[in-house]
């Protein structure tokens, strides 16, 4: 038996490289890749690998968001976010949503071996320092914490929301998810009106805060 992979990564070179990886180990497969966020839930739903390496910053959706979707659709699909970053908040949510690891990119070879080997297995994996940091925090939660408007939106107005902070028009956002740009529009008016936003500068703003966005764009 062997443990099937399936790669997302908005860089084609990082996908050569974690693929390299899994080939000298017999007993993993990658079955699939791709550089796109919507592409990845698609994947994952035709595939359906053992385990998912997505990176928390894609395209059209974000790691967070499809590994939330992928974990409610396919929750025998293990999901690991690999992250430039060590973001608390990101690792929270990432867990939150279902992930079963979380890996900093510097991740040795080694280390991203175990990991897939842990959660195919069914067991948690986070990088020590992310586990360090986690456990340093557990006990300085506010006690009363915000409740983020983000988690009242609908997974059809996150689609929305992604894609409109890249810019896309209504028609574009219409052909990515196979729905009517006047649907789009009334998608994007509720999440604007649920996340209090008023101007599309307002929303690209709340994107790059929240991270849907990386801060370079």
């Amino acid at each position: 038996m062997f443990v099937t992979v399936l790669l997302a990564n908005r860089y084609p070179l990082v996908r050569e490289g974690l693929k390299a990886v899994f080939a000298r180990h017999t007993d993993m497969r990658v079955v699939g890749e791709t550089g796109n966020g919507l592409d990845a839930v698609t994947l994952a739903a035709c595939l359906h690998p053992d385990v998912l390496i997505i990176d928390v910053m894609m395209p059209s959706l974000s790691g967070l968001e499809v590994t939330r979707q992928v974990h409610q659709r396919l929750p025998r699909t293990r999901v690991i976010v690999l992250s430039t970053s060590v973001n608390v908040a990101h690792v929270r949510e990432a867990m939150r949503y279902g992930a079963a690891g979380y890996l900093l990119k510097e991740v040795s070879d080694s280390e991203l071996v175990q990991a897939v080997h842990e959660v195919a297995a069914g067991r948690p994996y986070l990088s020590p320092l992310l586990a360090e940091r986690l456990s340093a925090l557990q006990g300085q939660r506010a006690s009363t914490e915000v409740v983020d408007p983000y988690e009242a939106l609908t997974t059809r107005e996150r689609e929305v929301l992604h894609l409109a902070a890249e810019g896309r028009t209504y028609t574009e956002i219409a052909a990515a998810l196979g729905i009517r740009p006047s649907t789009v529009e009334t998608h994007r008016a509720h999440l604007m009106q649920k996340l209090g936003l008023r101007t599309k500068t307002d929303l690209i703003r709340y994107a790059l805060r929240r991270g849907i966005l990386p801060m370079e764009t």
